[in-house]
């Protein structure tokens, strides 16, 4: 008595795959710098064209480095906000390949996110 065995490997096809399309490069950083507006931030571009954006309150930092951060590891992109007396703040920091349109959704949540201070009088 003989067993058939079918053939070893992986069999599929394109279909079942479900192949897609990933944002890849860096994309327009503009979609990212369009969202600041001089009103509420402060715009520095340096001798290298990075780009540095500040809110007028100082808490928030944005900087663009195109060809990658001067010390820094592979960084395109770096988001800060300060803490407060009693919250840490925190940074984030993404690749300069990191497409800006996933970088400008990010920014988008960051000062959505954010609000005047009301100040007691």
């Amino acid at each position: 008595m003989a067993i058939e065995l079918p053939t070893p490997g992986f069999r599929t096809t394109i279909q079942a795959l479900r192949l897609r399309e990933w944002p890849l490069g860096p994309g327009n950083a503009n979609k990212v710098m369009d969202q600041f507006h001089d009103t509420d931030y402060k715009f520095v571009v340096d001798d290298r064209a990075d780009v540095h954006i500040a809110s007028k309150d100082g808490r928030l930092y944005l900087g663009y480095f195109p060809d990658g951060r001067p010390g820094g590891q592979g960084e395109g992109w770096k988001i800060a906000v300060t803490g407060t007396e009693h919250v840490r703040g925190w940074t984030a920091t993404f690749e300069p390949d990191t497409p800006a349109e996933l970088v400008a959704a990010f920014v988008n949540a960051v000062i959505s996110g954010s609000r005047p201070r009301s100040y007691a009088a």
